[in-house]
């Protein structure tokens, strides 16, 4: 009789191919595929592989200087920098970002602070605003700094 609606807000759980440690520091861009979990900081750009379903997470520990654009995105620590996000942006309760928010769809915890713009975006011009930084970390095997 009734049926369920699928929830067009929802993070497609990607394989968290990668994990920056909390006591590891990357000085440079990257770029990852798949899903990245951020426990310690980076001092760069930092990108989903253009094209595919890719999912950042900046846990409570974790800190980015520099511009961010990824599929997905659940941010729960700091992003100094601008934000594009293809699909889905999440921001939990001790999520900072000093800078602005290009998103489809955001969801944002009380608690949670944005320092800079929220802009919504159509999808055209979403996957023209994402750019690829010169270093990539590949399933978690790779690792290369600019």
């Amino acid at each position: 009789m009734f049926r369920s609606k699928k929830d067009p807000g929802q993070i497609k759980m990607a394989k968290l191919a990668t994990l920056v440690a909390h006591n590891v520091h990357i000085s440079g861009d990257l770029e990852f595929s798949e899903g990245l979990r951020m426990d310690g900081q980076v001092t760069g750009n930092v990108a989903g592989r253009p094209g595919e379903e890719t999912l950042l997470v900046v846990s409570d520990q974790g800190a980015i200087r520099g511009n961010v654009s990824a599929y997905d995105v659940i941010i729960n620590g700091c992003i100094t920098g601008d934000v594009t996000v293809a699909h889905f942006v999440e921001l939990q309760s001790n999520a900072r970002v000093l800078g602005n928010i290009y998103y489809q769809q955001l969801r944002m915890d009380i608690g949670a602070t944005v320092e800079g713009k929220l802009t919504k975006l159509d999808t055209q011009s979403t996957q023209a605003a994402l750019p690829a930084p010169a270093a990539r970390i590949e399933h978690g095997a790779d690792l290369a700094t600019s």
